[in-house]
């Protein structure tokens, strides 16, 4: 083995223990305790909040530009992005929600620009 493989290795390991240890941490901790009722009812809204962060950021957000807010020059994802809020409030269905979504961008990118 020559030593640039060795430090890819190596490199590779490190990766893989620093992107384990903050997720086995809190789970070997937290398995043996009782969580508060109060906190799991708080995490329940955890995803939804990282996803609508992540959503209207690309939605109303150009960051080509420089972090400029976009008002309404997106109308495709605009109108995408209302289409899976009525399909995810209905069906409760992520997977759904995501596939609708990204099918009703693609459709609607080739009415209005994106």
């Amino acid at each position: 083995m020559t030593e640039k493989t060795m430090e890819h290795l190596i490199l590779i390991i490190l990766s893989m223990l620093v992107a384990f240890g903050p997720r086995f941490i809190p789970l070997r901790i937290f398995s043996t305790r009782d969580i508060p009722r109060w906190f799991n009812e708080w995490m329940k809204y955890v995803p939804v909040s990282l996803f609508t962060a992540l959503v209207v950021k690309d939605v109303f957000i150009d960051t080509s530009a420089g972090y400029v807010f976009t008002g309404i020059h997106n109308m495709a994802k605009i109108i995408a992005s209302l289409i899976v809020i009525v399909v995810a409030y209905r069906s409760r269905s992520m997977g759904l929600s995501v596939v609708l979504g990204l099918v009703a961008v693609t459709l609607l990118a080739m009415v209005f620009a994106v």
